[in-house]
């Protein structure tokens, strides 16, 4: 049928308006990264966003080393930090699927040796209860043996020291985030599955969704994509740390957040979620919908932040199976992110949409990431909202500028502590979980050195009449108050953060050394 006049105009403008769209979308997006970028100047960033079983928009920015002209690519490695977690999970998912593990099983049926604190939670501890951060631990508690790194703990020392770690709350009564129990689900997942935790998630996971570009555990840097290095914020602009090697180790820390993925990989991850009727690489269903279902339920319920309140109009929150739920704007949001020094990243998922993004930053940059999370995900919720970067990013501000923002108390008035002032309280210590360390003389100062966690040494200084541990290495950044027990035999002391707001990981509070023996 040949068209004419005006028809022919209509059916040809109506061709165009998909791409139309599509550029305009991508203009959108450009706008905001670039927006973002221009706030933050991030040293290298990955921004994907899926919808409908397509990317349909990718962009990469940045060094994978700030200064050195080597560019980040799709295919760029990311630590994904604590978006492992989910991982972790669908293994478990997979495990479950295959009639190998159940959800309600005890802990202790895979792991006999595995101990809490108290007998009954260590009988009641079933694999559910390793992934949703309903312990009684304080937040964080036993971190200082995953970092920072590298140290010296392995995943069995991890197991062994959580019946040392004291409950702050009872068992299944409230949420405190914990890395710890994803460790020990690592080991479930090894015990059932009859292999290493890592060669099961490349097995379960990676090859099944075509990830191929993934790593977890050891691996030649020369047998990967480009690694992106972790920034720090020094002096108001980002420098390298803990930059790799030719060779990556694997960590303990590895089932809780040890995964590293490039932006084509994540996108995968993604549309393996967003779309559940897309077959694996096998062309079988990659998970059950009842599975499916189990990991995006709401296991522990969570109290929305102030922020989720004001800016998204949350009204609830909880955590299901390594993955953070919510409603934003009145929508179902699946969600979580990932931190490490140097590293975040975020993924965000509106099942009901069908829609998605993921984040990868290879810097200290948690303000861009809040900023990222709330501008992408209200283009769908609210997508004529006049908030935008500049609104987040100023709100933040006024919040860190506030006059309560920080409790740290002023120590630039310090001083070195002589070994003369320590008498009788020099030698080594131990904590029943975190090992060894020396309290010794050391060129006519007193210094703290761990032996499991080498980073972990410094000097100790007085600040007033209290003892600080200054650290040595920039990227252990929370001081931590050192306070001897009055007239302990034999000495002991305790340990608390400086400022009480700093990462929770740094859970010196959760340390209790006795001296044990003299300085070699």
């Amino acid at each position: 049928m040949r068209c004419i006049g005006s028809l022919c105009a209509a059916l040809f403008f109506s061709s165009l308006q998909p791409a139309v769209a599509a550029d305009a979308r991508a203009a959108d997006l450009d706008r905001i990264v670039g927006q973002v970028q221009a706030r933050y100047r991030l040293p290298g960033l990955a921004v994907a966003v899926v919808e409908n079983g397509e990317v349909v928009y990718s962009r990469t920015d940045g060094e994978l080393v700030a200064g050195s002209g080597r560019k980040v690519g799709a295919d760029t490695l990311f630590k994904i930090a604590s978006n492992t977690k989910s991982m972790t999970t669908a293994l478990l998912a997979r495990l479950v699927d295959a009639g190998k593990l159940r959800w309600d099983d005890p802990v202790t049926k895979y792991l006999p040796d595995f101990r809490m604190r108290e007998d009954w939670v260590t009988r009641e501890m079933q694999v559910r209860d390793l992934l949703i951060h309903n312990s009684g631990l304080r937040a964080g508690a036993g971190d200082l043996m995953l970092w920072p790194e590298p140290n010296r703990f392995s995943r069995q020392d991890v197991i062994h020291g959580l019946r040392y770690l004291k409950p702050v709350h009872s068992f299944r009564s409230r949420y405190d985030y914990d890395n710890l129990l994803y460790i020990v689900a690592g080991e479930v997942a090894a015990a059932a599955g009859g292999a290493t935790y890592e060669d099961l998630l490349r097995r379960e996971v990676f090859a099944p969704l075509g990830m191929d570009g993934c790593r977890i555990g050891a691996f030649a840097r020369a047998d990967a994509a480009p690694l992106a290095q972790p920034h720090a914020r020094r002096d108001g602009r980002y420098v390298p740390v803990r930059e790799d090697g030719e060779a990556i180790a694997a960590a303990a820390m590895d089932p809780a957040g040890g995964v590293r993925c490039g932006l084509d990989d994540m996108t995968r991850w993604l549309r393996a979620w967003l779309d559940p009727a897309a077959p694996a690489r096998d062309g079988r269903p990659w998970l059950s919908a009842q599975q499916r279902g189990e990991l995006w339920r709401a296991q522990m319920p969570m109290t929305p932040s102030r922020r989720q309140r004001e800016w998204s109009g949350t009204h609830f929150a909880a955590y299901g199976y390594g993955w953070r739920l919510s409603d934003f704007d009145g929508e179902f949001k699946v969600a979580h992110t990932g931190t490490l020094m140097g590293m975040y990243s975020l993924t965000a998922l509106l099942p009901e949409r069908k829609a998605g993004f993921v984040v990868l930053i290879n810097g200290d940059a948690g303000d861009a990431r809040s900023v990222f999370d709330q501008v992408l995900t209200q283009r769908y919720t609210q997508p004529r909202s006049e908030r935008g970067v500049a609104w987040y990013a100023d709100a933040i501000e006024r919040e860190a500028a506030a006059p309560a923002a920080s409790r740290a108390p002023d120590t630039s008035r310090r001083r070195p502590v002589a070994p003369a002032e320590l008498r009788g309280r020099l030698g080594v210590y131990r904590d029943p979980w975190f090992g060894e360390v020396g309290l010794c003389a050391r060129g006519g100062e007193v210094e703290f050195a761990s032996r499991k966690s080498p980073l972990m040494t410094g000097k100790i200084v007085r600040v007033g009449p209290r003892l600080l541990v200054d650290w040595d290495a920039e990227e252990v950044d929370a001081e931590a108050w050192i306070d001897f027990a009055a007239a302990a035999e034999p000495a002991a002391f305790s340990m608390s953060k400086l400022d009480p707001d700093a990462d929770f990981s740094y859970d010196y509070e959760d340390l209790a050394f006795a001296r044990v023996g003299d300085c070699g």
